[in-house]
């Protein structure tokens, strides 16, 4: 079934996507159909989704250069169908993730940067190694980043600023890390459908550094000049209004956590659709 993209965004959006991404309607419109063409022919085993702005989001984060984007294509979705502990059973009232909601472990800001970026800040050490695992802190993280990407097409265009707040990390926390996790964290930043500009870690004690030289070492030189660590306040603070708890004056952690938790239940029903979408195997 051939996918149509309807252009909804504001025209200051498409200038920009031009600008910073070399998309223009013929560009756009050439992406999508040799993805459509490979998707029928080649790779009848992606599930993906009929919204056709999932395809753009790919072309998006690789500017265009389709090839790339198959690759990305690919991968996600084998991730997807690999890494079940954190793309099944994504039931937002189930217990496990419900506390995990409680606690917000992943709230994204409800007003983007001056650059009009998502910025979403990433509370590392707020949940209790001992009662919660990572691989469900991952789902939840994931669940509320595939629904902001579902709700919002500019994020594709301007992408993402990921502020990790390590505030009272403990070495309970980083033992939930081991390498072998942390290889595919960052497999699955990678290719996502979205464009990391920057990852801030904020209240980094410098004893963490060992677990943050792990990350790095699975990175591609891309991504790891777009890591900053801050001993005290942090670079974003200057383009947008952070939290209380980050030294601002913006929606407080508490707040979030209602506004994204409230969020994630109202689409509980959609989670348990997308979880189809993904590489099946013959």
């Amino acid at each position: 079934m051939k996918r149509q993209y309807v252009s909804s965004l504001a025209e200051s959006c498409y200038h920009d996507a031009e600008k910073l991404l070399g998309e223009t309607i013929a560009s756009r419109n050439h992406g999508l159909a040799e993805i459509e063409r490979w998707l029928c022919k080649e790779q009848p085993n992606i599930h993906m989704q009929n919204d056709v702005r999932y395809i753009i989001y790919f072309l998006r984060t690789t500017k265009y250069d389709v090839d790339k984007a198959k690759r990305k294509i690919f991968m996600y979705f084998k991730i997807r169908a690999d890494r079940t502990e954190w793309f099944q059973n994504r039931d937002p009232f189930l217990p496990e993730l419900q506390e995990l909601l409680d606690i917000g472990v992943f709230l994204p800001l409800r007003q983007k940067d001056a650059h009009n970026r998502q910025v979403v800040i990433i509370r590392t050490a707020a949940h209790n190694p001992k009662r919660h695992s990572q691989d469900n802190v991952f789902k939840v993280d994931k669940m509320i980043l595939d629904l902001l990407l579902y709700l919002d097409e500019t994020i594709s265009i301007y992408g993402i600023v990921a502020i990790f707040d390590m505030k009272h990390v403990t070495l309970s926390h980083a033992l939930q890390l081991p390498p072998s996790l942390i290889k595919r964290t960052v497999e699955s930043w990678e290719n996502y459908p979205c464009r990391p500009q920057l990852l801030e870690f904020v209240n980094a004690p410098i004893h963490v550094n060992v677990v943050l030289n792990v990350f790095r070492s699975f990175m591609s030189a891309k991504m790891k000049s777009r890591v900053k660590i801050s001993r005290r306040g942090t670079h974003v603070s200057k383009v947008v209004n952070l939290p209380p708890e980050l030294g601002g004056t913006g929606d407080s952690y508490h707040d979030l956590t209602e506004h994204w938790k409230r969020k994630v239940q109202e689409h509980a029903f959609w989670f348990a659709e997308t979880e189809q979408f993904k590489l099946h195997l013959s």
